[in-house]
């Protein structure tokens, strides 16, 4: 079975028991925590991926990030997944909360790349862009800058892409002087 669909099973049967014991909120603080340390500290999705490293290990290492703050909850999980020797998943298991939390919570992920860092007035309306094509009340946005498109911004939601860059619409431009519309008289 692939990561991913295992992945998506616990990270489901996490939900689930989270929203049943009403804890949703500390749940998602922690996998959001332990997803930006993953990020900033490469050596952590490496210790959690080695397989030479016993689970014993990689559970005491969970446990001095997250004991003092964590919730009992997650670190119950964690100690579930280390005694399956499954510690290698918990990232992805962490990814698939985040998406299956969105959903839950009705909450639209979108990404905005732009040659300069946006201001509010900027956001609020990309955020009323995202709202109408994906028909969710809640927006998260994913800001990104990019020079190289010189002008203007990519908004991607979800496999939807509005491209309005500078660099995009010169890109066509070229496209349409390398065809030869002229065709000779003689």
């Amino acid at each position: 079975m692939s990561n991913q669909r295992v992945a998506s099973r616990y990270a489901k049967s996490i939900m689930e028991l989270s929203l049943e014991k009403g804890r949703l909120e500390e749940v998602h603080t922690d996998f959001l925590r332990l997803a930006a340390l993953a990020a900033s500290e490469h050596e952590l999705e490496v210790v959690l991926r080695n397989p030479v490293i016993n689970s014993d290990k990689k559970l005491n290492i969970l446990k001095a990030l997250f004991a003092k703050e964590s919730d009992p909850l997650t670190m119950t999980f964690f100690e579930i997944v280390s005694r399956k020797n499954r510690e290698g998943i918990l990232l992805d298991v962490a990814k698939e909360f985040e998406n299956q939390y969105n959903l839950h919570e009705s909450i639209q992920v979108a990404e905005v790349t732009t040659t300069f860092p946006i201001d509010d007035k900027l956001r609020k309306q990309f955020a009323d862009v995202v709202k109408e094509i994906s028909g969710k009340e809640k927006v998260q946005l994913v800001e990104k800058i990019n020079p190289d498109l010189i002008g203007g911004y990519i908004l991607t939601v979800n496999d939807r892409q509005l491209d309005d860059s500078l660099s995009s619409k010169l890109r066509q431009l070229k496209t349409q002087f390398t065809q030869n519309h002229y065709e000779s008289k003689i």
